[in-house]
């Protein structure tokens, strides 16, 4: 089976292509010869994940899944959330995005977050979600030098390690985006 992974995003494709079973070929939009960025213009998580998703498979009717994801501080009221990417600025920079966050958690105690994922998938026309969260707190510094994204101020619930400091197989043994897509192909080896 093919399926269309709706990302340029390099470190997620191979986040994803190692989490997928060995029958199920993922392609990116590179692949594809898709060079259009997809405006997030969803003010959900769930909504800029389907977005992509429907946005790909309508122009190219090939299955078809997109995700989206955020990291959610519960003392910034769920910020940077669905704005996670272009918290920094709209460069998209990771680390001017864990400046900015850590500077507006200086002093704060409670430091509680969580990573959500969404993987929209679309078949035959029809769209299905599949959530992962996993839980944790944000450090007061950066730690590691693996991953992507917040990796390095994430520090899962009962790790000792940042998302950062883990190798590949140990992240994705936990991550959300393992967790949705452990959801994703189990809903496919069901079909």
């Amino acid at each position: 089976m093919k399926l269309v992974f709706a990302t340029h995003n390099q470190n997620k494709l191979k986040e994803v292509r190692a989490l997928m079973p060995k029958h199920i070929e993922v392609l990116s939009l590179t692949d594809i010869k898709w060079h259009t960025e997809i405006d997030e213009t969803s003010d959900t998580i769930e909504g800029n994940a389907l977005l992509k998703a429907q946005t790909v498979f309508q122009q190219t009717k090939m299955p078809c899944f997109a995700d989206d994801s955020g990291l959610l501080v519960n003392s910034l009221n769920g910020a940077p959330g669905v704005y996670s990417a272009r918290y920094g600025g709209e460069q998209k920079n990771d680390q001017d995005n864990i400046r900015r966050l850590l500077h507006e958690l200086h002093n704060i105690t409670q430091r509680e977050a969580h990573f959500k994922t969404v993987m929209a998938l679309v078949l035959n026309n029809q769209s299905y979600l599949f959530e992962g969260i996993v839980y944790g707190k944000i450090t007061t510094e950066k730690t590691g030098t693996n991953g992507f994204g917040y990796d390095p101020v994430f520090l899962p619930q009962g790790s000792l390690k940042t998302f950062a400091e883990m190798s590949a197989e140990e992240k994705n043994a936990m991550s959300h985006r393992a967790i949705a897509i452990k959801k994703m192909t189990d809903f496919l080896s069901e079909m």
